[in-house]
This record gives C-alpha cells, sequence and structure tokens, in this order.
C-alpha cells in the first residue's frame, strides 16, 4: 500500500515508516519543515508537505494514498481541550478524504486516565466529565467513518511509550530528579503506568493497518503496569540520587504538570489486541530499557 502517515518525523511515527517501509508498503509523510523533509527523504519515503492544521493537505494526503495513519498530535499541555479539538478537526477531515473507500485508516488515542484504578480494557470508556473524554471524543469522530465505508481502527497507546529518542513523561522525570536533587515519586509509589516498546507499538500500527476489521480499538500495551516506585528507583540508580517518597498532594509542586499523570493509577491490558491481531509485544519492557543506559547519556 501506499500509507499516508501525519507525525512521520515524530518518535513513534519515526518507528512506523521503518516498519511500512520493510514490509513492501510505500510512505508519503506529512512534512510540515525542510528538515522534516530531508529526514523522510534518507528514510526512503516520499514527502507531502503541510500540517496538522493545513486541512487541505491532510485531504490531499488522504485522497493520494492508499491507506492513512494519523499519529500526529499537539503535545501541549497548557491548553490539551485545543490540541484536542485540532485532532478532532484533522481525524473529521481525513476520514471524508476516505469515505466510501473502504481503505484503512489508523488513528492514535491514549489509554491513560480511561478508567483509573481499575484495568483499562479495549472496551473501556471514560467517565462523563474524565480528563480522558477529550480524547475518546476524537476516537468517536474516527469510529464514525465505519459506518461510512472506512476502515477505521483506533490505537490507544500507554503513557509511556519508550525507546531510544524518547522525549515524553521518562525523559522529563529523569530531567526533573536532575533538578531537584533526588529521584522522587507519589504516595508509596504503588500506582502503576502501563507501557509499550515503540518498536513494538510500530508493529502494532502496521498490523491495524492491513488487517484490523472497522471499527476496533486496539491497546497497545505490553506491560500492564509497572509501579512509578520502581521508576523512580532506576532512575536514582542511574543518576546516583537518593530515591524517596513525597505525599500525593505535593506532587504538582514537586514535579510541575507531570505529577498529575505520575500520580495516576492506571494500569491497562492489551490481551484482546494480542490475540485478534496476533501482536507480540518483544522488545525490552521499560525498567530493562531504562538499565540499558541510554536515556541518561545526555
Amino acid at each position: 500500500m501506499r500509507v499516508f502517515v501525519t507525525g512521520a518525523t515524530g518518535f513513534i511515527g519515526r518507528a512506523i515508516v521503518r516498519e511500512l517501509l520493510g514490509a513492501g508498503h510505500q510512505v508519503l509523510g506529512l512534512a510540515r519543515s525542510d528538515e522534516a523533509a530531508a529526514s523522510l527523504t534518507a528514510a526512503g519515503a516520499e514527502v507531502h508537505r503541510g500540517a496538522l492544521d493545513d486541512l487541505d493537505s491532510l485531504s490531499s494526503g488522504a485522497a493520494a494514498s492508499d491507506g492513512v495513519i494519523h499519529t500526529a498530535f499537539i503535545h501541549d499541555f497548557s491548553d490539551f481541550p485545543a490540541a484536542a479539538q485540532a485532532d478532532r478537526r484533522a481525524i473529521e477531515v481525513l476520514g471524508e478524504a476516505l469515505a466510501g473507500s473502504d481503505r484503512p485508516f489508523v488513528i492514535t488515542s491514549g489509554t491513560g486516565g480511561l478508567t483509573p484504578g481499575r484495568l483499562a480494557t479495549e472496551e473501556s470508556v471514560p467517565d462523563p466529565g474524565a480528563f480522558a473524554e477529550l480524547r475518546f471524543a476524537s476516537e468517536e469522530a474516527a469510529l464514525s467513518f465505519a459506518g461510512r465505508g472506512v476502515r477505521v481502527s483506533v490505537v490507544r497507546l500507554p503513557p509511556s511509550v519508550h525507546g531510544e529518542g524518547d522525549h515524553g513523561f521518562v525523559p522529563q522525570l529523569i530531567g526533573i530528579a536532575r533538578a531537584k536533587g533526588v529521584s522522587a515519586y507519589p504516595g508509596d509509589g504503588s500506582n502503576r503506568w502501563p507501557a509499550v516498546h515503540r518498536l513494538d507499538a510500530a508493529h502494532l500500527f502496521r498490523l491495524a493497518l492491513e488487517s484490523a476489521p472497522a471499527g476496533v480499538r486496539l491497546h497497545g500495551v505490553g506491560e500492564e503496569g509497572v509501579p512509578v516506585r520502581d521508576i523512580a528507583e532506576v532512575i536514582g540508580r542511574h543518576l546516583s540520587l537518593p530515591v524517596t517518597a513525597i505525599p500525593v498532594e505535593e506532587a504538582d509542586g514537586h514535579f510541575g504538570f507531570v505529577g498529575f499523570v505520575f500520580s495516576l493509577d492506571i494500569p491497562a491490558s492489551g490481551t484482546v489486541t494480542q490475540k485478534q491481531l496476533d501482536w507480540h509485544p518483544a522488545r525490552p519492557g521499560l525498567i530493562a530499557d531504562l538499565d540499558e543506559g541510554h536515556y541518561f547519556s545526555n
């Protein structure tokens, strides 16, 4: 297939591009800068100039392709509602371009906050008014195209998609530990984060593109729940810093906006997805990946 990929030069998108090319697909990658275009060309992909807020470019990219993988997202937690709204607009435009074609359309969402304190599954939906409802609205917008001749699926990713080049929550926790001189965790540290290696996630996106039935939600979860205390301990060990608990009510003050997420107990399961698509995560888990040392080499 000729696959249009948004977010093609991002942390996850780059891995998806390599996964697709390695499986014999062609890739048309969205690029908003000369640097991004050069990166795609070097990887062996075609370049489609545009941006997430350039809706005409999204529409023409989808129309020129046999399928779409949408990973682009504005990671601005200072105005997350606006980022989620931009995501929905992009999904609606991409879906309209594919309507009636039976072509595959894979979008990205998250497992975080779906059912705090309980194991989230592919069938889980957020409680009314929950923070996760913002991303869930994008899922609903995408899945509405299943009844309009689009083989659409949703890949939910955990808060930690890890691997070399990660610039998400875990590197921020490492930076905070360096700045504060202590690797901390909230409460007793028993709350859990699910995780997946980005190469395993990329493989799931390809499987979804190739074979996921219309209207399914998939969980790209390699580990159901890593205790945050374990994350803090491995950070402290590699940085030679003390590891300590802080009261949950002080998490925001210590970690900033990361404190809210780091305090959540948000385990998630990918069992149904693994069986449905014969997907078997094989890369190192989060703690093993941290122990390889590349997170601390900068």
